[in-house]
């Protein structure tokens, strides 16, 4: 076991840029280091661990299993020294950096676009990347610090990370304007009549919530096509006689292209949250931008 009086914190710091970069040569660059100076510091990591941490393989180096171990707390310690070492108060117009978010189509329509707005207005040497929607490893990813917030439905998040409501949506049925359908409300033996749109980011299937209130009610639609984006659905709804069930809120901007109809389907509300690690729950600039977030939502769409 390692001493806690031989601790070094640039030691830490080097294990941290090497589980996160999993290649010596990145890890180096990262921070501003030689590569013999980086592979000198895992020899006197392997050494405090009593473990080799990194093995090398054809496409660079492989944790073990005591540094999958390790990692998460270790890169908490060093973030909390960070914080330490750093001013309590967080000034966003002098504030640097990169918020690195992952949000589908729709909620980079209804919610990121106007926080990207608001961070250009307060905290103007901030930069953002926005990452769409994934299956897998989205937690994981925000645990090495990948990723400051997940934006997305709450069915779709991990229910074991924090998080905070921004506003809650509902499907809505809608055609192009020249389709032939017509009337303010539509059966569902009217609605399975015709080929249908769905949006299913991830494109592994052609089922969605509308097909589960369907079925309820003895009926089943025909998903012609499966599209990853909004964009895309709305694309191909100009071009033929397709029906699609939508998040009200993203028709902003488009309702004059579209026919909405109300289905007397028992279809789930959309509650759209952002979730985060632990881990910089306390973090001044995460609470910042968490709440720069929440404003953002109630004055585009009035929760709370």
């Amino acid at each position: 076991m390692a001493n806690i009086r031989n601790l070094d914190l640039n030691l830490l710091s080097a294990f941290d840029a090497l589980y996160d970069e999993r290649s010596v040569t990145r890890a180096a660059a990262r921070l501003s280091l030689t590569q013999p100076t980086v592979s000198g510091m895992l020899q006197r990591l392997r050494h405090m661990f009593s473990d080799p941490l990194f093995v090398r393989s054809s496409h660079g180096i492989v944790a073990t299993a005591r540094a999958d171990a390790i990692a998460g707390p270790i890169k908490q310690l060093l973030e909390r020294v960070q914080s330490l070492a750093s001013a309590t108060a967080f000034a966003p117009i002098n504030a640097e950096g990169t918020i690195k978010l992952i949000a589908s189509d729709y909620i980079q329509h209804t919610v990121v676009m106007p926080l990207i707005g608001a961070l250009r207005r307060r905290a103007p040497k901030l930069k953002m990347v926005i990452a769409p929607r994934q299956e897998r490893g989205v937690t994981e990813r925000m645990a090495r610090g990948e990723i400051d917030l997940y934006v997305s439905s709450r069915d779709v998040s991990d229910p074991d990370l924090p998080s905070l409501t921004l506003y809650r949506d509902r499907f809505i049925c809608i055609t192009r304007k020249r389709h032939p359908l017509n009337g303010r409300r539509l059966s569902p033996r009217q609605l399975c009549k015709f080929d249908h749109l769905l949006v299913h980011p991830t494109g592994r299937s052609l089922w969605g919530p509308a097909d589960e209130a369907l079925a309820a009610v003895g009926q089943k639609r025909r998903v012609a096509v499966a599209v990853p984006s909004f964009h895309m659905l709305f694309d191909l709804l100009a071009t033929d006689d397709f029906v699609a069930f939508v998040p009200e809120r993203v028709l902003r901007g488009r309702q004059p292209a579209v026919k909405k109809f109300e289905t007397g389907l028992d279809l789930p509300p959309i509650e759209v949250i952002a979730s985060w690690h632990p881990r910089v729950s306390e973090d001044p600039r995460h609470i910042w931008l968490r709440q720069t977030l929440a404003a953002v939502a109630q004055q585009a769409w009035g929760y709370g």
